[in-house]
């Protein structure tokens, strides 16, 4: 009974990884049945005490209940109720994964194997559509669009994807250093991954990578004294950036559109369909407007017309479209539940790093991203971006407490 439950959160999971860059609808489906599988054993006192013991476990589903509780002060219950059903993956998957499921190492590896092939996989898809339209793809990078991505063209969750694909890879390379075939594979997804990384040059996934890259080079020069291969890998991160400037258009036109943006950034001057500029604006708007309601927040139903009206006051040429969200996670939870919200939120946070396993460096390094990519960037007020955050890190907690 035991060996079946588990081949069938096994697959549940392959399911689900599948269905991440397919459908959504199989994607809520398999969730579904994930949990239920999980939850099918007889030990549900146990399981509930294992969620209860585990920090990060309790500490994930907080990131539910906090919005739950601002029910009682949002005046708009619709919005507030959207805002649950995009963030219930927080409360019922750390309660899925407290459930005594275990792999074997040999499952382990074989899931990190497919993640970063549907990660390959989506990457070719992506050129595949850029290449035939290259000439257009490049001029629209001036205006702030970019190429077609995975996830209904999510390219921030997307790129984040691929950094993370990177490090899972270097993670493989050091487990098999005695297999030449399987490390010149791994070799050639990382070179290829980091190439598309700085075509697509989504600004989430770029700084990610090369957090991955500086990270290596500290461990390679005080910890494995390999001072030669860190300086080289130092000067590789130097010359990366100047090698996708001058080949390729869709990097240039990147960071030629930031350049003109950053003239309107630096002021929090509003540019009509501007990116930074108007990503400023939003977290003054996200700060006031948490400022204003420090003790409880204005609820999670209400963030977005408590910023609109702030836009109205202080932006008032402020085109619609552009009146979007506090452009960081901090500070929605800030907006929704106010100062106690925004402690919160930085405690969930936190709590990974002081959680050991046997692959401390990886597994903190993995929280390290997700820290990174919440600080401009709003990934837990959409689906992709809910299930992906807590998906990985759970995979991740559970994982690395058993792989050596």
């Amino acid at each position: 009974m035991k060996d079946w439950r588990t081949n069938i959160i096994f697959y549940c999971i392959i399911v689900m990884m599948v269905s991440l860059f397919v459908s959504r609808v199989a994607l809520s489906a398999s969730l579904i049945v994930f949990v239920a599988i999980c939850f099918f054993h007889s030990d549900i006192k146990e399981h509930i005490r294992h969620f209860i013991s585990s920090p990060v476990l309790w500490g994930m589903s907080l990131l539910f209940i906090l919005p739950l509780l601002s029910g009682l002060w949002s005046e708009d219950k619709k919005e507030w109720l959207d805002a649950l059903r995009i963030k219930l993956p927080l409360l019922v998957l750390p309660l899925a994964f407290a459930s005594p499921f275990t792999f074997s190492i040999k499952q382990w590896r074989a899931l990190v194997i497919i993640f970063i092939g549907l990660v390959s996989a989506g990457t070719i898809w992506s050129m595949f559509h850029y290449v035939p339209n290259m000439d257009m793809v490049n001029e629209g990078y001036l205006s702030a669009k970019t190429m077609i991505t995975p996830l209904g063209n999510d390219h921030v969750r997307f790129s984040w994807l691929v950094s993370i694909s990177i490090l899972l890879s270097g993670w493989l390379w050091r487990r098999n250093k005695d297999q030449q075939g399987i490390l010149w594979v791994l070799v050639l997804i990382v070179c290829w991954l980091t190439i598309y990384l700085h075509i697509l040059a989504a600004r989430t996934g770029l700084l990610c990578f090369y957090v991955i890259l500086l990270a290596t080079v500290w461990w390679m020069i005080f910890k494995k004294t390999k001072p030669a291969q860190g300086l080289g890998l130092f000067a590789l991160i130097i010359a990366l950036p100047l090698a996708a400037w001058f080949a390729l258009p869709t990097f240039r036109n990147k960071v030629k559109y930031f350049q003109y943006d950053f003239e309107y950034l630096k002021d929090a001057h509003y540019l009509p369909g501007g990116n930074d500029a108007t990503r400023v604006i939003s977290l003054k708007a996200g700060w006031n407007v948490m400022a204003d309601h420090a003790t409880k927040g204005v609820g999670f139903g209400d963030i977005f017309t408590e910023t609109g009206k702030w836009y109205d006051v202080n932006y008032s040429r402020m085109q619609q479209r552009d009146k979007i969200l506090p452009s960081s996670e901090w500070l929605i939870y800030g907006t929704g539940c106010g100062i106690p919200g925004l402690l919160i939120f930085t405690l969930v946070l936190l709590i990974p790093f002081l959680v050991k396993g046997k692959n401390n460096k990886q597994w903190w390094l993995l929280n390290g991203l997700v820290v990174l990519s919440f600080l401009f960037d709003i990934g837990l007020e959409v689906q992709f971006g809910v299930f992906i955050y807590s998906f990985i890190v759970l995979l991740g907690w559970k994982w690395f407490r058993v792989e050596a």
